[in-house]
């Protein structure tokens, strides 16, 4: 699915588009759209912080909103500041959820981010469909516009399923596998005179079995926690001991 438009207006410090640019790539966003950046375009600083990220290639730099909104169908804008205008309110969440929605029946969204020092004019918040604000605390509302993109970019991609990416190194260990363990565990307990008194023994078996049954063990884990009683039995290297089985 095609991401949304992140725009810029009039930003000022050059390090605020790099980062802006580099979360966006982080998050798979790749339409940056800049309005009428203070130190010009391109921007040695802007390219410094992103440190690579391909959306710095593709940036298109406008000087006037219309403009840099052609081809979008919704616009929303960012805000912390009640305007006084009769606008939906949605967080980044609700917003970007919306976005998708739309985006799925063909049309093509836009989220706006104001300046550094003023954020966005009134007359752009007017001719937006809803507003985005974040759940800030009142005394302390400014929040650097690099972060408000921050924010809104995680919500585009929030809830795509990354577990792909940390592939398991093991299978979860089979009950013979467990019942293996179980078994080496309970008896060098037993060798160390761990179950005392002797009427306590099967409540202890239970509660360490139960126990050693939550942890989820891989096939791997299994073997390295059967590995760790031997070593703590017997020793290793120089300090094993030998015992007759």
């Amino acid at each position: 699915m095609q991401s949304p438009a992140f725009i810029l207006h009039q930003p000022q410090m050059g390090e605020n588009i790099g980062a802006a640019a580099r979360v966006m790539g982080n998050f798979g966003l790749r339409d940056l759209r800049l309005i009428d950046p203070r130190d010009g375009w391109p921007n040695q600083k802007a390219e410094s912080v992103a440190v690579g990220s391909p959306v710095l290639d593709a940036v298109k730099v406008e000087f006037e909103p219309v403009a840099a909104m052609a081809g979008l169908t919704r616009i929303y804008a960012t805000t912390a500041r009640p305007r006084g205008m009769e606008k939906r309110v949605l967080t980044p969440r609700q917003a970007m959820a919306e976005i998708r929605a739309a985006h799925a029946t063909g049309e093509r969204a836009g989220v706006l981010f104001g300046a550094e020092k003023s954020g966005l004019p009134n007359e752009l918040v007017a001719d937006a469909d809803a507003i985005i604000t974040l759940p800030v605390d009142r005394e302390f509302w400014s929040l650097n516009l690099a972060q408000t993109v921050a924010c809104c970019a995680y919500e585009w991609r929030a809830g795509e399923d990354v577990a792909d990416d940390f592939d398991a190194i093991s299978d979860p260990a089979g009950k013979e596998d467990m019942d293996r363990l179980f078994v080496h565990f309970e008896r060098e307990l037993e060798r160390a005179g761990f179950f005392h008194p002797p009427e306590k023994t099967p409540l202890m078996v239970n509660n360490l079995r139960s126990a050693l049954v939550r942890a989820r063990f891989t096939e791997q884990e299994a073997r390295t926690f059967r590995g760790a009683i031997k070593a703590l039995a017997l020793g290793r290297g120089k300090a094993r001991v030998m015992r007759d089985e």
